[in-house]
This record gives C-alpha cells, structure tokens and sequence, in this order.
C-alpha cells in the first residue's frame, strides 16, 4: 500500500485547545444518573450516595465541563423541584423519555459531583425554554449564584449550601428545532426567545457564556436557515451555537461508517460559514464560536426499535435505556470524531460527550456492582490527557477508498498537537478494516528527537468489547517500529487502529 504523509511545522497551526472541548454530558435518562453515577447504599458509595468507583473513572477520563440536566429531559425540568430536602421532592413524569423522575438526585447534588471530581469539572447548566421561559431562567440563576440577601438565594444558603454554586456556562435550552422536544419552536420563536431570555440574564451577570440552539442535527429539514434565523435575532447576546451529531452504521456499511468524521468537519464547516455570514450582515465584529454539546457513536435505530415497545400506561424509575456496548470498531470512529474537533479547535470551543456513564457511555456499571471501561473511553482519556496546546495544522496525503455516503475517503484522519512543554503528540486513525497504513511525517523545526510512546487501540476481532464478565478484553497496546530519522517519523498504524503517538 502506498504511505500516508503529513509535514508538521510550528509555523502553521489551527488554534488553541480550549480545555472545555473534552466536557461531557450528564442527562436524567436512563441509568445515567440513578445506578450510574448515584447509588446510595452501593458498595463504593460515598455519604452523598456518589459512586466513588464511577468518580475515579470520571476522573481518569478527564472530562471537563459537563452539561446537566439534558437533553430533552430539560424540555421539562422544574429546577424548584431539584433542591431543598430529597425526602420533600416531588415524583414527576418525564415525558422526554417515558420515565418518572424521583429528584432525588438535582442541582446541589450535581454541583457536588462536580466538586468532587476536581477543579477541572465546570458546570455547563441548561435552562428550560420549551415549557418555561425568561422568568424561570433568571430564578434558577439567581438561586445558582447569587451570594445571599434575596429570597432565592437565601433559599439556597437554607438548603445547606451557603457558597454560590458559579454557574457562568448556560445553554438557553436544548434541539428547540425538533418535533420531538416538548415546547418545539420555530426558529423566530425560539430566536426571540434566546434573545430575551439572554438580556435578562446579562442584566443579572454580565459575565455569564450563554449557548444557543443550533439544529439539532445537519439532516434536520431546517439546517442553516435555522442558525441563521436564530442568530439574526440574538447574534451580538450569545456567545456559541450548538451542534449535535451521532454516527451509527446503516446497512451494514462499515466503511462509510468508519468515514463518519467527513460528516462532521462538513457540518461544523457549514455551521461557520452561516454564523460569520450572519456577523457580516450584521457589520458585527463579534465572532460566535461553536459548541458540540452533544457527540457519539450511538445506534439510534436500536433505541427506536426498542421505544416502540413501551406500554403507555409503564412509567419505570431510571430504566435500561440506550446502553450501547462499544466495539473495536465503534471505538476508532469515536476516535476519528475526536479528531475531528481537534482539527477545528479554532472555532469548537466546547464539546459534550453524550453521555458520561450508562447511556451510549465511556463508563458502565452494574447496580450494586462493579463500573468499567468501555472501548471508546480509552480514546477519549488520551485524547484529554495529551491534546492540550495548539493544534498543528496537518494535511494528510494519503491513500483513499471508497465509501457509498462520503464518497473518495482518505484511509488516514489525524491531527497533532504542540504542548507547552513543546512535545508534540500524533492522534490517527487508519480506516482500512484489513490492511496496514505506512505512514511517514515531515517534522520541520519541530525540534523533536524522540518516540517518546506509540500506543494503538486495535484488535484482530473488530467486534471485540468490553463486558461485565471481560471488563479488560480491550485496552491499548504499544506499537512498535515507530522512528525518528533525519528529523522525520516512520511509523506503520495497524488495520481499523486508533493511534496515539509522543514525541519529545
């Protein structure tokens, strides 16, 4: 096979990590948070009921801001019923995914989650704009973070929690464009909306980083015409857009599936042009950045299928709900996904992985027993853990192959980034399912003289994964071969292999 090749020059970058696009996303849904990440009464449970053994897991993954309380579920949420005493909290039922919400767990305990996962964890809160709106927003604000002296806040210093809570990150509601949120709007609804419901909060903290709803999905029937709309009326009050994708194969067409990331950089793409030809419209020298507050791989088809047999009349507490198991396969396309936001760090500022324990998750657990490893967390660990610094600007020449929904695709997706420190770290993928990808990188004025690791998440069964009776069938192993000549690297990436590689 032909090599793959890329020259790295530290003259030529993308832009800065922002350390918020390695966040990740908590929603009442499911086993997400009861028997995910709270389980009083567990073996590892803690006296606030968090599971200590999912805590150390959160933070070896090394996720950042995390967005609560949805997600659809948000549609919905009355933030009043999530805090004062659990035992007085009203039962309610969730209508975005046919569940009943006890509240046993809300906002105090989600702060404390945080706190306990350490500095790093900001909390991204979402307001509810599909069944309430401005006023709500600005009560639930003031209760988070005001210090004390006004009813809400001293409610909250009554509750236990003296010191503000520091919420400075909003999302002024969640996929508002789709039929299926509760409070669906059009895009001039929900753009005024976010709009006022923005002054307001600015009136009370102007320093507060407010998200607006973009689609909520490319295919949405009203992409870009949405954003457009939306940032036309709020543009110079918000600060970013959302994005949200997920990929699954269809058909059994792995290939085009392994080629998901074409899809997103296209998307983000597209969101870009639309957000700086609004700004232009408008003469504004302000630029929006973007947040993919919600990414993953999840077999959405799974989940209709399984949706379609609920009982109407069933209201389960926290029930299995979308507990995708992640193969080999899953885990180097969620790799290329990674990528993919390294490679537009200049305008992703902030990303969510959908979600963090149990549903389409990096982490599972067994309630009452133990929590693991899914195959996807490994990229995404790595990925947090060396892909701070500036992104390099790579642009590969490599072998393609064809694909029935994206067309000529290069066989090699990867990015580097420079660390303060100024080690540099390769993140590829080979997309070919059955052969080896010689790849050789130019290194001008890099200054590197070392392989410092070369790790690759691979395995001669594409399908492997890690389960509950073989919570370690899957980690990464050290490749070999990888060399440093003449100021270039040699190295060969294994078949359908995420690639992790250090040089110093």
């Amino acid at each position: 096979m032909r090599t793959a090749c890329f020259t790295l020059d530290p003259a030529f970058t993308v832009g800065p990590v922002d350390p918020r696009l390695f966040g990740s996303f908590v929603e009442h849904l499911g086993r997400c948070v009861y028997t995910g990440i709270h389980e009083p009464g567990h073996p590892a449970a803690d006296a606030d009921g968090l599971r200590t053994d999912v805590l150390d897991l959160v933070r070896e993954l090394g996720v950042t801001a995390i967005r609560y309380p949805g997600g659809n579920f948000v549609s919905g949420y009355r933030w009043e019923d999530s805090v004062g005493p659990v035992e007085d909290r009203p039962r309610r039922l969730d209508l975005a995914w046919h569940s009943t919400e006890t509240n046993r767990f809300g906002l105090s305990e989600y702060i404390a989650f945080l706190r306990k996962i350490g500095p790093q964890a900001e909390p991204m809160m979402a307001v509810n704009l599909g069944t309430r709106g401005v006023t709500e927003a600005l009560e639930l604000q003031e209760y988070a973070n005001h210090p004390a002296g006004t009813a809400l806040s001293d409610l909250r210093v009554a509750h236990g929690d003296k010191d503000p809570f520091g919420i400075r990150l909003w999302c002024l509601g969640n996929e508002m464009d789709g039929p299926w949120q509760t409070g669906h709007k059009t895009a001039e609804e929900y753009g005024r909306l976010a709009a006022e419901t923005a002054r307001a909060m600015r009136q009370q903290d102007p320093g507060v980083e407010l998200v607006a709803c973009g689609s909520s999905g490319r295919s949405m029937p009203t992409f870009a015409a949405w954003e457009a709309t939306v940032l036309t009326e709020s543009y110079d009050l918000v600060d970013h857009v959302s994005l949200h994708a997920y990929y699954e194969p269809h058909d059994g067409d792995l290939d085009s599936f392994l080629a998901s990331a074409v899809d997103m950089e296209s998307f983000i793409e597209n969101v870009v042009a639309t957000c700086d030809h609004v700004g232009a419209k408008l003469k504004s020298t302000k630029r929006i950045d973007l947040s993919f507050d919600e990414w993953n791989v999840w077999y959405m088809s799974r989940w209709q299928e399984q949706a379609a047999t609920f009982a109407q009349d069933d209201w389960p507490e926290a029930p299995r709900l979308l507990e995708d198991n992640y193969s080999v396969t899953d885990a180097v396309v969620f790799g290329s996904l990674l990528i993919a936001l390294l490679r537009h760090a200049d305008r992703v500022k902030i990303a969510c992985l959908a979600q963090l324990v149990n549903v389409i998750a990096p982490i599972l657990t067994e309630p009452g027993g133990p929590a693991w490893r899914q195959t996807t967390f490994f990229p995404f660990a790595q990925a947090s853990r060396y892909g701070r610094g500036e992104v390099l600007d790579v642009r590969v020449d490599s072998p393609t192959y064809e694909t029935a929904r994206y067309g000529t695709t290069d066989l090699l997706h990867a990015t580097a980034v420079r660390a303060d420190d100024d080690t540099v770290t390769v993140f590829a993928v080979n997309r070919s399912r059955t052969e080896p990808l010689p790849l050789e990188i130019a290194l001008g004025g890099l200054g590197l003289t070392s392989v410092v690791e070369h790790t690759a998440l691979a395995d001669a069964d594409p399908d492997a994964r890690n389960t509950l009776a073989e919570p370690e069938r899957v980690t990464p192993h050290t490749a070999g071969g990888t060399t440093l000549t003449d100021g270039g690297l040699e190295a060969v990436l294994e078949p359908l292999s995420w690639n992790v590689i250090r040089l110093a």
